[in-house]
C-alpha cells in the first residue's frame, strides 16, 4: 500500500509468554511518504488479548488524528468485535481508549491470517514477542 500524506498502513500484533504472564505488543506503521517505523512494549503481567488491544490501541495512537488508517491484525478478537460486534465481556478500559482513538481518525480494520506469507504482520509478531521477552526496540 502506498500513503498519501494523510495515510497510514498499520500493521498490530500481541504476545504473551503464558496467559496469563508477561506479554508484549508489536506494531510496524507506515505512514506518509512511506516512511516505516517499528514500535514494541512490555507489560510484566498480562493476557494474549490485552496486548492484542494494546497493539491495536498504540499504532493508532502513532497517526495523525483525522487521517485515514489502516490497521491489520491476525487477531480475529480485535478485528471481529471492531467490525462484527463480537460481545465485549472484558478489557473494557482498553476498548474504551481503542474507541476514542478511533474515533479521532477514519480506520478500516482488517484481519489477516497469522504465521503466513504476510511478511510485514510476521514483523509485527515478532516485536511482540521481543516485547513479551522485555527486548525493546527505539521506534524512530
Amino acid at each position: 500500500m502506498s500513503t498519501t500524506d494523510s495515510d497510514y498502513l498499520v500493521y498490530a500484533d500481541g504476545s504473551c509468554l503464558g496467559n496469563p504472564g508477561p506479554g508484549g505488543w508489536g506494531v510496524i506503521l507506515i505512514g506518509p511518504g512511506d516512511a516505516q517505523r517499528e514500535m514494541n512494549g512490555f507489560d510484566p503481567s498480562t493476557t494474549n488479548n490485552r496486548m492484542e488491544i494494546t497493539a491495536a490501541l498504540e499504532g493508532l495512537r502513532a497517526t495523525t488524528p483525522g487521517s485515514s488508517v489502516v490497521l491489520r491484525s491476525d487477531s480475529q478478537y480485535v478485528i471481529y468485535t471492531l467490525t462484527k460486534g463480537w460481545k465485549r465481556n472484558k478489557n473494557h478500559d482498553l476498548w474504551k481508549l481503542l474507541d476514542d482513538e478511533t474515533a479521532a481518525r477514519r480506520v478500516r480494520f482488517e484481519w489477516v491470517r497469522g504465521h503466513d506469507s504476510d511478511m510485514l504482520n510476521n514483523r509485527a509478531d515478532e516485536l511482540a514477542v521481543m516485547g513479551a521477552k522485555r527486548q525493546l526496540i527505539r521506534g524512530e
